[in-house]
């Protein structure tokens, strides 16, 4: 009876995420189009921050309970997953222009604020002080934001023509959107974690891949659903800023919460050809991949202002790899 009702709130989950994120787009374009606000730049602050709770709220709680792990391997799975499976399915399907000055700001910050995490992860830990400079990081990038917003005013025609029903329905469609968004993910994650004890996927597997796809979920419905509706530029900019708040919001909060630091557990690697459990597989594997697909996701874009299916795909493959060596490591 419990597998049953797990695999129907599952569903529900599912349910939930898809009519949310579809309601939550909707909401997005439109505040792009009235405000004149470019719609990379919302997709990377209001959306971003909206399809990043899920993460937060797993990590937190999972920091709380003592689960340092779960914490770390949720935010730094996201990343990977917002990457390699989300940007590569939506550049893939289609392939976007991009104001290179907005990009390459967003981009150079989210390789920044990774590499950071690795130097100061190099002792296999982040102390409370770390934690606070991530948290520094996330300000730096609403300031830049909010800088961008200023330079574009004017660059995107604003259309002040709506009723007072149309801004009410939007208001609501977003409000309502981002929490079913945030409650399916929670279904999802939950329910998800427990068919998968059932069907026997192993537990050091469960952060990087299930838990992370789950709380990204809200990114890949609102990519996907942009692709949809021909505005690839909001799921996009969701990602560059999905990832910087993954590191510097997620990361942070958990260490502050942590009170002693967070710790990462010493893995066994000794099958990609080292001895001894002295190196942790985030500094190891996770980070290196993620910075991997942070340069083929962003250096086409800085380069020529625009993505390319073969790249899409590129992302994509990866992904696959890594999984792969995930499950062996398991």
């Amino acid at each position: 009876m419990t597998e049953i009702m797990s695999i129907f709130l599952f569903v529900v989950g599912l349910v939930l995420i898809i009519k949310g994120g579809d309601w939550f787009v909707d909401a997005s374009i439109w505040i792009a189009r009235v405000t004149g606000i470019p719609s990379i730049i919302v997709g990377a602050t209001i959306v971003s921050f909206a399809t990043t709770l899920p993460e937060l709220l797993v990590s937190t709680n999972a920091t709380l309970k003592g689960s340092t792990d779960i914490a770390i391997g949720n935010a730094i799975g996201s990343v990977i997953c917002n990457m390699g499976l989300i940007a590569g399915l939506i550049i893939f399907l289609r392939p976007v222009g991009v104001s290179r000055k907005i990009f390459t700001q967003k981009a150079l910050l989210m390789i920044f604020v990774t590499l950071l995490t690795a130097f100061m992860a190099r002792e296999n830990f982040l102390s409370t002080v770390e934690a606070v400079i991530l948290l520094g990081t996330m300000a730096l990038y609403f300031y830049i934001n909010i800088k961008a917003y200023q330079g574009s005013m004017g660059s995107e025609k604003p259309l002040f023509t709506n009723t007072r029903r149309e801004v009410l329905v939007y208001i609501g469609k977003f409000s309502l959107g981002s929490l079913l968004v945030i409650l399916g993910a929670d279904l999802l994650v939950t329910h998800g974690i427990v068919l998968a004890e059932i069907i026997g996927v192993p537990e050091s597997v469960i952060g990087l891949t299930l838990i992370a796809l789950g709380t990204s979920l809200p990114e890949l419905v609102t990519g996907i659903t942009s692709v949809l509706k021909k505005d690839s530029g909001i799921g996009l900019g969701n990602i560059i800023g999905a990832n910087i708040l993954n590191i510097s919001l997620i990361l942070g909060a958990s260490g502050l919460l942590a009170g002693d630091g967070l710790y990462m557990t010493l893995t066994d690697i000794s099958f990609l050809g080292f001895t001894g459990e002295d190196i942790p597989q985030t500094l190891l594997l996770d980070i290196p991949v993620s910075l991997a697909l942070m340069g083929i996701l962003t250096v086409p874009p800085m380069l020529k202002g625009k993505t390319y299916r073969l790249q899409g795909a590129g992302l994509m493959l990866l992904y696959g790899i890594y999984v792969i060596i995930l499950f062996n490591l398991g």
